[in-house]
């Protein structure tokens, strides 16, 4: 067991040696894929190479690695079909960017005049089709339900595929309504991976995959081997050795959640993925923050305020960017810290702008700045109904709810108690009812736990504790909740 483990240091330490002797190294250590493909046979070690790139939503080195292979064999239907899939980013937003659509739609054509003589790779190319076909007129939703279900057809006909399996459960999960929490598609996904995980334990898409269905309270611990085992699987990805604490994250097991994070942030320094070394940051500052490490997550606000000209535009990098220093201040209930947050400018998407604006309504209606306070309300309404109008009804929904913590928390300094506890106990009931969005750990702070905060400020001693104990069913661990429910039960004579 120890040579095996040295060994493994060895490999490792090898590969960190050839990343940091480039500028942007490939990774090394990807896991292992076998995707047959009928090309010239020198294309095909590459090709899983590239594959395994993609499980591990390394989307850039992937297109690269896909676009070196067409060049040298210019008759690979299905190097241009893979290179259109770099551009389809199902878990992230934007699904599809404006140039990812334009790229996507020129190589899934291209791949479809070569004409491959595979009806297998046939099928895999006209179900990508369906994502970049008509993008301008066909809503997206409609495109991914049609792309899920030709994955469905192609997975059912050609069963001992392992790769038409996985990126089956993978369009499973992307289409997962987050209004569902019975979960269905998740589990579904997780009946597919299961299986080949045990025959395939070196595949890096079905831990991730698992990890992915397994996000959301109820399937948390289904997902812990698969958490387990992601990072040593690909440990040169920094997106595999991030994944872990999304689970890590679920079961408030801060330690693992701190140290995958650290691993994962210094790879992507490493590579130059900005976003991917935010997304890490992110959870990072939540995980420290739970642990009552508030001094480390400090360290890692000031070292996101060295970080200039981070393209806040982009989802990815934006949301973690504002959330982690309104994570700072809001659960350390510093209200003049959240009073003082700047929403971002533009090109910051509302959603982001929207984290921003609750959080110093929510700092002057702690301050009893109510009608400072209900102003932040009315500039919450504004996004909501931008958010509207562009169709992105999920995030209309999140920002509505942010917009009557506020007003919750502004009714209760205009001691108007029993329209603060009605307003916070109906978004808190529309936040449970929502699944979050693989990006974020979840809410800055739940409604449920805050509306534990708010009876026990109004005197409501066992009240606040049942919501504490559905806070902590909800997101176990969360250092809010805990000491909400403490109080609360020194006030009520509990243990």
């Amino acid at each position: 067991m120890r040579r095996l483990f040295l060994a493994f240091t060895l490999v490792f330490a090898a590969s960190l040696a050839a990343q940091e002797a480039h500028d942007h190294p490939a990774p090394e250590k990807l896991g292992s894929v076998s995707f047959p493909i009928s090309c010239k046979p020198e294309t095909q070690q590459g090709f899983d190479r590239a594959v395994a790139l993609l499980h591990s939503f390394a989307y850039a080195a992937a297109e690269k690695a896909f676009r070196s292979m067409a060049e040298q064999d210019p008759g690979c239907a299905m190097t241009h079909w893979r290179i259109a899939m770099t551009q389809f980013h199902q878990l992230w937003e934007p699904y599809l960017s404006p140039a990812g659509i334009a790229i996507g739609q020129e190589e899934i054509e291209r791949a479809a005049r070569i004409r491959t003589s595979s009806e297998r790779e046939s099928k895999y190319i006209d179900a990508l089709r369906l994502v970049f076909k008509d993008a301008a007129a066909i809503p997206y939703r409609t495109r991914a339900t049609m792309y899920e279900s030709a994955m469905s057809d192609l997975a059912s006909k050609y069963r001992s595929d392992v790769e038409a399996q996985v990126f089956y459960a993978l369009a499973l999960i992307s289409n997962a309504p987050p209004s569902d929490k019975m979960h269905v598609k998740q589990k579904q996904a997780a009946d597919l991976l299961e299986p080949l995980y045990r025959q395939f334990s070196n595949h890096p898409g079905i831990p991730h995959y698992l990890i992915h269905a397994c996000d959301n309270a109820e399937l948390a611990q289904r997902g812990l081997p698969a958490a387990r085992a992601y990072a040593n699987i690909a440990p040169s990805a920094p997106h595999a050795l991030h994944m872990p604490s999304h689970i890590f994250t679920r079961l408030g097991l801060w330690d693992d959640s701190i140290a995958s994070n650290i691993a994962a942030r210094s790879a992507a320094q490493r590579q130059g993925d900005t976003g991917e070394e935010l997304h890490a940051m992110d959870y990072l500052v939540y995980a420290y923050l739970q642990s009552g490490r508030d001094h480390e997550a400090g360290e890692v606000i000031q070292q996101l305020s060295e970080m200039p000209g981070l393209n806040k535009g982009d989802f990815k990098v934006g949301y973690a960017a504002v959330a982690m220093p309104v994570r700072y201040a809001v659960e350390r209930g510093q209200w003049n810290e959240a009073e003082g947050i700047v929403a971002p400018p533009a090109p910051a998407l509302p959603q982001v702008v929207a984290v921003a604006v609750w959080a110093r309504g929510l700092g002057l209606a702690r301050n009893g700045h109510a009608v400072e306070a209900r102003r932040e309300t009315e500039r919450l309404g504004q996004l909501e109904e931008q958010l509207r109008t562009a169709g992105n009804e999920y995030w209309a929904t999140q920002v509505n709810i942010m917009k009557r913590e506020v007003e919750a928390w502004a009714a209760e300094a205009e001691k108007k108690p029993d329209e603060a506890s009605a307003l916070m106990r109906s978004a808190a009931d529309e936040e449970d009812a929502i699944e979050k969005l693989p990006v974020t750990p979840g809410p800055i702070v739940p409604a449920r736990e805050q509306l534990g905060d708010l009876l026990l400020e109004q005197g409501h001693s066992a009240l606040a504790s049942t919501e504490f104990k559905t806070a902590l069913v909800n997101a176990p661990g969360r250092r809010g909740a805990l000491e909400g429910a403490a109080h609360a039960a020194l006030l009520t004579g509990q243990r």
